[in-house]
């Protein structure tokens, strides 16, 4: 569908309207109706329009799948996103799962897992009981590290998008295409924040979150409970000790538990102040040393980067099985396509 490849490619070079128009010398309005679909360009202006957002005229005509149907969950306020940045993030889930689904109605639906209930488990307000309630819901031991979440969520059926965007104030944000439920992360965080986010996105999805409930007090709860979920009490207790005099920034022990469970030492801090296991005065001495060290931007990286596999794993299924031909492989998951021959197999090598 062009109207929509040209709002997305546009929303990613992050041009306005009138900015677009400008270099092509068209007339704003004349944007707006090519991306509401009321009027085409002739080839020509797709051809200049294409030089200015460096893409092919072929990525503006690729086919949308128009049985496809988007719930996007809200941003939150504190993501200070433009209006602009909101959008662009809207249409590059849905360029990406288009694509997914593409794959997926190709090779049948049964690709897929069934994905878990989405908005069932009812809270109790308790953040470690909550966290227990999720983790039972996806079918995960109640306690201990949590490897490749990614990889996991994948496997029951969640769609997660890492989304290239230039705000580090975006963490995540959930919705559903199809009743199907999907994380979107922003590529640019640390692997550590990524993975809390997923766990919050996931607090958002699956719990029944009351109507009345404030915005700030959902976000409160829902960060509580991701973090009980990444690192249960009882292995906090564990692993740190019932009590700690000192959490250190330096402290050997204390870096390979958050390795361990793929969490930030903020976080980890964090939890062993909310469950007793360092005084406030104890947490108030790590926050300082760690804002000292440039962590509150920066902290180091201990984990490896997860990402999702499961679209570019069905794209080269289908290639093998000749399904799809290794161009439409690469117009799929927008590779080179001499990538994509370097690994397929053939028969008779």
């Amino acid at each position: 569908m062009f109207s929509k490849n040209l709002k997305y490619y546009r929303l990613k070079n992050a041009m306005s309207k009138k900015e677009l128009a400008e270099q092509v010398n068209v007339s704003s309005m004349a944007i707006s109706n090519y991306e509401n679909g009321k009027r085409k360009p002739d080839m020509e202006l797709l051809k200049r329009m294409a030089n200015v957002l460096g893409v092919r005229v072929s990525d503006f005509l690729a086919v949308r799948n128009n049985k496809l149907l988007f719930c996007h969950g809200e941003f939150r306020k504190n993501f200070a996103l433009s209006v602009a940045q909101q959008e662009y993030v809207r249409e590059s889930v849905e360029e990406y799962l288009n694509r997914f689904m593409t794959i997926v109605e190709i090779l049948g639906g049964d690709v897929l897992p069934d994905a878990p209930v989405t908005n069932v488990l009812q809270l109790s307000c308790d953040s470690e009981r909550d966290a227990e309630l999720l983790r039972k819901h996806l079918n995960l031991a109640i306690d201990g590290p949590i490897d490749n979440l990614t990889e996991i969520l994948e496997n029951k059926g969640i769609l997660v998008y890492i989304c290239e965007i230039n705000n580090d104030r975006f963490s995540g944000m959930n919705g559903l295409v199809n009743g199907r439920p999907y994380i979107v992360v922003n590529r640019n965080m640390s692997p550590e924040r990524n993975r809390s986010t997923i766990a919050h996105e996931l607090s958002h999805l699956m719990f029944k979150w009351p109507d009345n409930m404030a915005d700030g007090k959902i976000e409160e709860i829902a960060t509580a409970i991701s973090g009980a979920f990444l690192f249960p009490k009882s292995d906090a207790i564990r692993e740190l000790g019932i009590r700690r005099t000192i959490i250190s920034i330096i402290s050997k022990d204390i870096l390979l538990v958050a390795q361990e469970y793929g969490i930030s030492m903020y976080l980890l801090a964090k939890r062993a102040q909310l469950l007793g296991i360092i005084s406030a005065g104890s947490a108030k001495e790590f926050y300082i040393a760690a804002s000292s060290a440039g962590w509150r931007k920066n902290e180091p990286v201990r984990v490896e980067k997860e990402k999702p596999t499961l679209f570019e794993q069905l794209v080269y299924r289908a290639i093998n099985e000749n399904d799809i031909s290794m161009q439409r492989g690469a117009e799929l998951l927008k590779i080179r396509y001499d990538e994509i021959v370097s690994h397929c197999c053939f028969s008779g090598i």
